[in-house]
Parts: C-alpha cells; sequence; structure tokens
C-alpha cells in the first residue's frame, strides 16, 4: 500500500470507529430510557441495577453490531469520501493520474474486512451469546415463568410442558413421548416435575431430564433403550437428550437465528425441526451476505462520486433513498420465502439479482 492509501484506509476506519460508537450509543439511550422501568424491581439495589444494565446492553450490542455492520460500513465510506471532497483532496489525486476507481480500492478494501469482521461476530461470537440475546431484560435472575415449546431429539423423544423456570431449569407438568424398543409404538410419560441437569464430565446423571412424579412410575423391562431413559426409583426416571435441552424448549425457534451457518446446516438436513422453509431462507441469506453488503457499499459510492460537483448532502440524501430500496428488496426477499412464494435460494438472491446489474454500471459511470 502507498501513502494514499494508508492515508484513506485510516481515514476509513476513524470514520468506522465514529459511526459504530455513535450507532450504538443512540441505540443504547433511546432503549433505556424507553425500557428503563424494566430494570428497576423492588428489592434491588443501586449498584446491582447498574450492573444489570451494562450487562445486558453490553451482549446487545453484539447483537446490534450483528444487524447493521453493513450499513455502517457504507457510512464510514460515505463519509470517508465526503470528507476528501471537503478538503479538496480529491481533484488533485484526479489531476495527477489517479483514477477514481484507484482512489476507491483502500475504501472498498476497509469496508470488506470490516465486513468479514462482521461474518466472525456472526459465526462465532453470537451463537456463544444465543441464551443471553433471548432473556428478558427485566428477569435477570430467571424467576418469572416462561411459556415451554415442544421440541424433538435426534433420539426420537419428544418433551413438551406446561410453565418453565429459567432459574432452575425446571419445568412443571413435564410430558416425554419416547419410541419403544423393537416396537412400532410411542410411549407417553408424565411428570408433576422435571428438572434439566446440564452434561458434566463425571457425573452419570448428567445431560438430560431428572422427571420425578413420573406416570407411570414403573416400565416394563427391555422395552426401552437404558441408554436413553433409566429408571431410578419408582415415578422417578432419568431422561437422557442431545439436543431438547432447557434452552430448546424454552426458547423454541428464537435461538434458531443465532447459530453458525454450519448448524443451521445441520438442522436443515433434519426432519424434526419446524418452519423449515424460514430456516432455509435464513441459511441462503448467509450465504449472500458478503456479496450484498458490498454491493450496498459500491452502490452508495457510486451515486456519490458519479456526479462529483453535486452538494454533498443531496449525494447523501440520495444514498439513503437507495439503502432504503435496498433493504426493501432484502426485506421483502425475506418475506417471500417465508411464506413460501419463492424459493429460499431465490428470495436470498433477489436482491443480488436486482442491484447486482445496477451496481456494476454505477461504478462504471463514475467520472475518472
Amino acid at each position: 500500500m502507498t501513502i494514499l492509501d494508508r492515508m484513506l484506509f485510516g481515514a476509513f476506519v476513524r470514520a468506522y470507529l465514529i459511526c459504530l460508537v455513535s450507532t450504538l450509543s443512540l441505540y443504547i439511550v433511546v432503549d433505556l430510557f424507553t425500557n428503563i422501568d424494566d430494570f428497576f424491581q423492588q428489592g434491588r439495589g443501586g449498584l446491582e441495577t447498574v450492573v444489570q444494565i451494562l450487562t445486558y446492553y453490553g451482549y446487545r450490542t453484539i447483537q446490534y453490531y450483528d444487524r447493521l455492520c453493513e450499513a455502517i460500513s457504507l457510512l464510514a465510506a460515505m463519509f470517508t469520501v465526503a470528507w476528501t471532497q471537503r478538503n479538496n483532496e480529491l481533484i488533485p489525486m484526479l489531476s495527477a493520474g489517479v483514477s477514481t476507481q484507484r482512489f476507491l480500492r483502500p475504501i472498498l478494501l476497509g469496508a470488506a474486512m470490516m465486513l468479514g469482521i462482521g461474518l466472525l461476530n456472526q459465526e462465532f461470537v453470537i451463537p456463544r451469546i444465543a441464551h443471553t440475546l433471548v432473556t428478558d431484560r427485566g428477569d435477570p435472575e430467571g424467576t418469572h415463568e416462561l411459556v415451554v415449546q415442544g421440541c424433538y431429539d435426534p433420539n426420537g423423544v419428544h418433551i413438551d410442558g406446561s410453565r418453565a423456570i429459567r432459574r432452575e431449569r425446571l419445568v412443571n407438568n413435564f410430558h416425554a413421548t419416547l419410541p419403544a424398543k423393537g416396537l412400532s409404538e410411542m410411549k407417553h410419560l408424565t411428570a408433576e416435575r422435571a428438572q434439566y441437569i446440564p452434561p458434566a464430565e463425571g457425573v452419570p446423571h448428567s445431560g438430560g431430564w431428572m422427571m420425578t412424579g413420573t406416570s407411570p412410575d414403573r416400565l416394563p423391562e427391555g422395552t426401552y433403550d437404558p441408554d436413553m431413559i433409566e429408571m431410578l426409583d419408582p415415578g422417578r426416571y432419568f431422561l437422557r437428550v442431545r439436543e431438547a435441552t432447557f434452552e430448546r424448549a424454552t426458547q423454541g425457534q428464537k435461538t434458531q437465528t443465532f447459530n453458525s451457518t454450519t448448524n443451521l446446516s445441520r438442522l436443515m438436513d433434519r426432519t424434526d425441526v419446524g418452519r423449515m422453509q424460514s430456516l432455509a431462507v435464513t441459511f441462503h441469506m448467509r450465504l449472500t451476505r458478503p456479496i450484498v453488503g458490498m454491493l450496498l457499499v459500491i452502490m452508495g459510492l457510486s451515486i456519490i462520486l458519479r456526479d462529483q460537483t453535486r452538494h454533498v448532502f443531496i449525494s447523501a440524501g440520495l444514498c439513503l433513498i437507495m439503502c432504503a430500496l435496498f433493504f426493501g428488496a432484502v426485506f421483502g426477499g425475506r418475506f417471500l420465502g417465508n411464506a413460501d412464494y419463492i424459493s429460499p435460494a431465490l428470495a436470498a438472491w433477489l436482491p443480488v439479482l436486482i442491484f447486482g446489474p445496477f451496481s456494476i454500471v454505477f461504478y462504471d459511470a463514475i467520472h475518472t
């Protein structure tokens, strides 16, 4: 990279950080003052409330960045070009024989790197904190009752229940449907309560549900797989599961969109996952997300630089209109795909098919 490239790249990074901090701060302030009553519960101290607020928005800013990393990259690129024009730095470079496309190269490189960071955040950070992103802001201790949604486990077990408590990982009126060993029938068990015990090395009864007050209180020997369910006492069973965890039973499909692309692909290979159409649309949109992000940045810069004598506020307004149309196509494709009007692959590629040719034409039409 030349000195000029490093200068433009550094200007883009500074603009990116400014846009990032500004948008995240605005989001936190607006959301906090809108929902401030949810954080102040009776009997909670001031320091404890502050810690809860910082923890809650610390995780939410990661999610917010994941949603707006493309828009922030476009804003940073726009501000970098606008600041260069304001300081009359672009005309001397063009006079020296540097083309506009060559001038944009370090800015596009910076945008691609930031979009890459957004993808890393999507694939490695978001899946690790998915359980915190669906937590209610007014229930940090997990004492409120949650609705239980039915879910399947790969071993053929289906679990359901009435109400759950997150702090104890406890489900009341727990129902389990088991496949009988060697028989084409299912067996239904109903427990007064069931507590999920996370997997722990060296703990025999972990990685499953401890069921108490179960009816029927006994199961015929040899009918069921002992590796799946084990009777400890009459009416007390331990049900081993792999994926039908407490979080899966209470959060359902909320956390599916927080999975990595690899996990989404694995879920699509299964037949026990609900709303498969929506899952397929999300998977294909993950594949097209880098292309969509770069098209957005290229189109925004092309609109600004196509007429360099145009006032910067007019160019910014045109960029906003373009962004509205662009994201309208993205969300419109998602809606049509989720509603099964078009295929999931077409829903994901629809913005690329619409705006891809326009971005090439606009970029080629930049005055050099």
